[in-house]
């Protein structure tokens, strides 16, 4: 029979945890506990150290065909009020305003829009890998993948060996949502199913890209859905090893067609990371990504299983506009001191977790 204490031991002899094991922690009445268990895991896989970087985020166009219901970015054509999509020329201006010295990686995510020709896509990463060379690109969801492999018939390999000798270096986590059937009929029924993000994901390692993964939580998924979705992940993982880093994304409740649903509360958050930590014992690094989160409650995800904060961000876009409250960036010596104020060490990193070491 399962309890908190046959959990924690096979925590301790490095044993993998089960759904069932998932499901009871996500039900166990004491989180702190939970917390702690995770916190332990942690500190033997990275100790002390918290991980960040120096990025910006560009989102070159909100025109979507998809009609997620808990999205407040995307717009479902070309000229509705809040549409736009930037030029190859119009995302350049947009970089090199916001573009410091010193930063190391653009992160790239689009609506999924019928206007635009393939082409777009690599001569985006072009202009970036030319005029902004040092930074990483990460960019397009799995999502997004699967969309230009069905819409320009090509296969998810095809596409990405397309972007990457434009530039592409890793792919980013989003869209995962949640895996179950059920839930993604009702909140996201016209976009990639699991098995199509899990693929195009597979596609990527075996092409040996990283890339990120995600669980989108606080709809109207159980608690069961959450951990089957991590068991998932876990088995992709298992399989490739090219998942570097798991990012639970809370739902935000503003400016979408599920407003009546309530946000998760910070317990629900803490919850969330200590339970994927325990679970996702193949992922390397747990993200508390702190424009989602909030900053306090990413800090104190810090000390319950998370090792990374994300980075200064500039200037996130999908979140913000589904009411998160959040800066749109922190400098970097605001996230070195969150780090810190949580009896932490803070390490800037690139995107695939190579150390940065910068002169005082």
């Amino acid at each position: 029979m399962t309890s908190f204490e046959s959990i924690e031991q096979k925590v301790e002899r490095g044993e993998r945890l089960s759904l069932e094991d998932g499901c009871y922690l996500f039900r166990h009445p004491d989180v702190f506990a939970v917390a702690r268990l995770a916190h332990s895991v942690r500190l033997k896989l990275h100790g002390t150290t918290t991980y960040y970087n120096w990025n910006l985020h560009l989102n070159s166009t909100n025109v979507c065909e998809a009609s997620c219901l808990f999205c407040s970015f995307a717009r479902l054509k070309t000229g509705m009020p809040q549409a736009y999509t930037m030029s190859v020329e119009d995302a350049e201006k947009w970089i090199r305003d916001r573009y410091k010295v010193g930063m190391t990686e653009i992160h790239i995510v689009n609506g999924l829009n019928p206007d635009l020709d393939f082409e777009y896509y690599p001569s985006l990463l072009r202009m970036i890998r030319k005029e902004f060379p040092a930074l990483h690109i990460k960019a397009f969801t799995a999502v997004e993948i699967h969309y230009f492999a069905q819409k320009y018939s090509m296969t998810y390999t095809d596409v990405l060996k397309l972007l990457m000798d434009a530039g592409l270096g890793s792919m980013p986590g989003g869209g995962a949502e949640i895996f179950s059937d059920r839930v993604r009929k009702k909140i996201c029924r016209d976009k990639a199913t699991a098995e199509e993000w899990l693929g195009a994901h597979r596609a990527a390692h075996n092409l040996g890209l990283k890339s990120n993964c995600t669980m989108l939580y606080g709809t109207i998924e159980t608690i069961e859905e959450r951990v089957d979705h991590m068991v998932s992940l876990r088995a992709l993982q298992d399989e490739t090893n090219g998942f570097q880093v798991f990012i639970p994304l809370a739902f935000h409740n503003e400016g979408n067609r599920m407003e009546r649903l309530p946000a998760p509360t910070a317990i629900d958050d803490l919850r969330v990371i200590s339970v994927s930590r325990l679970m996702l014992d193949n992922i390397p690094h747990v993200k508390a990504y702190w424009v989602m989160l909030g900053i306090k409650t990413a800090q104190t995800a810090l000390l319950c299983g998370a090792n990374d904060i994300d980075g200064a961000v500039t200037e996130e876009k999908i979140y913000h506009m589904a009411g998160s409250h959040s800066p749109d960036a922190l400098d970097t010596s605001e996230i070195q001191h969150l780090i810190r104020a949580a009896g932490l060490t803070p390490q800037e990193r690139t995107t695939t977790y190579q150390l940065v070491e910068r002169a005082a």
